[in-house]
């Protein structure tokens, strides 16, 4: 029976199912921490503030003081590139490519409504994994048999209740309905020893619908005095049974025995399914908030993210060409630290800058096209205006990656991935 070398498509299927979870983003691996933008003004350092409704995100204790309906919407526009200079043995030195830019608006919308002096009510709507990435040449791309574009949106929805315990200190519990759906393209290749030479034969595209999953949220912020606070925020990591369909497109080689031999045994134009549990990382933020002045405050948090449950994945592949898949992937835990400062220059008028310090929890073996991660340090600006009814806020990140190097590669796929991006941010509460 003619069987196609299947390494390749068992792991575009993997790969695609894998970018529940492993799209690149702005925050350790691929979550994206911008979820509100007077936050993202002070490099995320909010958990010991968490004033606004962005609270829901950030630390949901903090809605337990927010004494009035508020709503608080807006989006984060991402935008980036990323360049690969190749080394031996393969595509081999002198090699480059590049993606195709990146520009992504992540939105978020959050609602707070005091319910009694001590309980309020908040939901959350916003997108805290996702983004996509789209390599150049897509047909001529050395790297076309592992990815050519990868995509991910993922969806919470995040209903949250607020208790003011105390006149200082409150506590925020909600749940996390998370949905997402995914994209995965590349290129695969049949060769020896059933063909007498390797030849690319399809392009493949990965869809998969809406899936779900759940999880929840839990806070602390305890106000101690008006010149410290310190707040703690739990997220829990999530399962998501996905569930995706391969479509293949034949490439003519233009040599009849081969293209018929190939569109007899291959199933194009139909639907391959393919599907798999995806556990989604958990977060804990800690933050120490001080008062330097009767204007300004500076914020120091620590994130950590459970990214060590990408260790090992195991597809099921329903085809009787293609076999299921156990891959490894042996990603750490990693933290991020970052530092953010506020100060009024007016009653009106707020500045915000802040620094962030992000660890990869991708290991050297598993960069890939698909998901070419790496440290970064991240440089925000914000300015918030506050009006009697309304107010604006504005946010600035630059994430400069470090250069990341590949000689070890499950994929075979070896070089240097040098990569920057930015971030601009508005929101707006009435």
């Amino acid at each position: 029976m003619f069987r196609i070398e299947t390494k390749t498509l068992r792991m575009l299927v993997l790969a695609g199912l894998l970018l529940v979870a492993s799209v690149p983003a702005q925050a350790s691996g691929f979550l994206i921490f911008e979820q509100g933008t007077k936050a993202m003004g002070m490099a995320g350092a909010f958990t010991a503030q968490a004033d606004d409704p962005s609270a829901l995100f950030h630390n949901a204790g903090g809605i337990a003081f927010q004494n009035k309906r508020d709503f608080y919407l807006g989006g984060t526009l991402v935008t980036g590139q990323a360049d690969f200079t190749g080394a031996a043995p393969f595509p081999g030195p002198g090699v480059t490519e590049q993606t195709e830019k990146l520009q992504e608006l992540v939105p978020h919308f959050y609602w707070v409504e005091k319910i009694n002096e001590r309980v309020t009510f908040g939901l959350g709507l916003n997108a805290p994994f996702g983004l996509a990435v789209e390599w150049k040449n897509k047909n001529e791309f050395t790297g076309r048999f592992v990815s050519t574009r990868s995509a991910l949106t993922a969806i919470d929805l995040n209903p949250t209740i607020g208790w003011k315990a105390t006149d200082n200190f409150g506590i925020g519990l909600g749940v996390i309905a998370r949905f997402s759906d995914i994209e995965l393209m590349n290129h695969q290749t049949a060769g020896p020893p059933l063909l007498p030479a390797t030849f690319e034969v399809a392009k493949s595209k990965l869809e998969g619908g809406r899936d779900q999953g759940y999880g929840f949220n839990l806070g602390i912020l305890h106000k101690y005095n008006n010149s410290f606070h310190w707040g703690f925020q739990y997220r829990s990591k999530m399962n998501i049974d996905y569930g995706g369909e391969l479509h293949l497109e034949q490439i003519m080689t233009g040599i009849p025995p081969i293209d018929g031999g190939v569109g007899a045994i291959l199933p194009f134009g139909q639907a391959i399914p393919g599907k798999t549990a995806i556990e989604f990382p958990d977060i804990a933020s800690l933050g120490l908030g001080f008062a330097i002045s009767a204007s300004s405050w500076l914020e120091l948090d620590i994130n950590w993210t459970g990214w060590s449950t990408f260790d090992v994945l195991v597809v099921e592949i329903d085809n009787p060409f293609l076999g299921d898949l156990e891959l490894h992937q042996d990603w750490s835990d990693s933290w991020q630290y970052r530092i953010g400062l506020r100060w009024n220059s007016s009653e009106k008028s707020q500045w915000r800058i802040g620094y962030i310090y992000d660890e990869s929890p991708q290991p050297e073996h598993t960069v890939s096209p698909v998901l070419p991660d790496s440290n970064r340090n991240d440089f925000t600006f914000g300015y918030g205006f506050m009006g009697e009814k309304f107010n604006i806020d504005l946010a600035l990140m630059y994430v400069k990656f470090d250069e990341r190097t590949v000689t070890e590669s499950d994929v075979f796929y070896f070089g240097t991935y040098e990569q920057d991006a930015w971030l601009i941010a508005a929101s707006f509460g009435f």
